[in-house]
């Protein structure tokens, strides 16, 4: 029924555009994980919560092969800027190829380096932010990203049930599942914020800062 469910859905939305389908075509050919993509039924609320907020400045911590850049871009101001990083060689190859193809790719910069490292240097108040690298530094991106967020600026942090596996209790070498399950109780008890959490896909959470 889930599945059924999922088609559906897709088919009521709006229709996935020619170089995010061949940007997923090639994601799954030539990455491990192709899973890891956001795909269209995230990457399409991704866009509509860009073009919501209207952002002049995006921040996104884990480019993987660009397909989430591609959608967050869609929403940025006609003078705005997206800078997204990304430490991993292999995924940046493709997320070169097709950033460049896009009609926002003068307004996007591909940094190749930590996020904890670079976006603080770029001394820039964002209006949304979205954290989807390592997960075993999801909380000091939480950090990091509530300091350069805006006050009414929208953070999204990709992956936060993980499989289900933070509901059991984690294996002591499982760093990823600790850390999330950090993470969501860090945020869920922080004042700071106003927060819900969503069922899609491997779960999104949408953070706004008071």
């Amino acid at each position: 029924m889930e599945s059924f469910l999922a088609k559906y859905s897709l088919e009521h939305s709006s229709s996935e555009p020619e170089l995010l389908q061949e940007l997923s075509r090639e994601t799954h050919l030539r990455v491990i994980q192709p899973r890891m993509l956001s795909e269209w039924s995230q990457g399409s609320l991704l866009q509509l919560l860009s073009q919501l907020v209207n952002p002049k400045y995006i921040l996104e911590i884990g480019t993987f092969t660009g397909y989430s850049a591609l959608c967050l871009a869609k929403g940025l101001q006609p003078n705005g800027h997206l800078h997204t990083y990304e430490v991993d060689d292999e995924m940046l190859e493709i997320a070169e190829q097709f950033i460049p193809r896009s009609e926002h790719a003068k307004q996007i910069t591909l940094h190749h380096q930590s996020a904890l490292e670079g976006a603080p240097k770029l001394r820039c108040t964002f209006d949304l932010i979205f954290i989807d690298g390592d997960k075993r530094e999801y909380c000091s991106y939480y950090s990091m990203a509530v300091d350069l967020i805006r006050s009414g600026g929208l953070i999204i942090a990709d992956n936060v049930l993980w499989s289900g596996k933070i509901l059991t209790e984690p294996e002591r070498n499982d760093k990823h599942t600790q850390e999330l399950i950090r993470f969501n109780n860090l945020v869920a008890n922080d004042p700071r914020v106003e927060k819900v959490m969503l069922p899609l896909r491997d779960g999104l959470l949408l953070i706004r800062k008071i």
